[in-house]
């Protein structure tokens, strides 16, 4: 069969012709619809703000410690301000009197209220170390050293917990 000159001209044009799929507007559209099965698979209201969460009531108490803070400028035992952390940096102090000192007037209140002073009570003494992220740890270290030589077997040190990566 012979081919006249125009179904000649029509194949060739046809080759020249590729077909293409263009996919982004139909990612786009996609998008939407996902987004928007999301949206009102909740009914609108997300789960979380469906929930009532319990009262909790807690029958121990927490423990009571003793709470010292570190910040650039000053160390702190139960918020009164002993000392500045600029000296703590000097190599040749070993432990911090001042701390020390209103440590013992700390357990001196505490016994009074108390009046029991058994060793199995000053095994238990426990500190919490709050400290700034810029300070060095030999600073703690003294801190820490100090409250272990007063009598504070438990040192706590205070920090914020991440998100476990999983």
């Amino acid at each position: 069969m012979r081919e006249s000159r125009r179904m000649k001209r029509m194949e060739r044009n046809n080759k020249r012709r590729h077909a293409s799929l263009n996919l982004i507007p139909m990612l786009d559209v996609l998008s939407v619809l996902v987004f928007f099965l999301l949206f009102h698979s909740f009914n609108g209201d997300m789960p979380e703000q469906r929930l009532a969460l319990p009262q909790s009531v807690v029958e121990t108490k927490p423990r009571g410690t003793v709470a010292i803070s570190v910040t650039p400028e000053a160390v702190l035992v139960q918020g009164e301000p002993v000392m500045r952390t600029a000296d703590l940096f000097d190599d040749r102090i070993g432990t911090v009197h001042e701390v020390t000192e209103r440590l013992a007037q700390i357990q001196r209140s505490m016994n009074n209220e108390t009046s029991t002073n058994t060793v199995s009570a000053t095994e238990t003494r426990e500190i919490t170390l709050l400290a700034d992220k810029t300070i060095p740890f030999k600073v703690l270290k003294k801190i820490m050293t100090t409250c272990t030589a007063s009598g504070y077997g438990k040192i706590s040190l205070a920090v914020i917990q991440k998100a476990a990566h999983g």
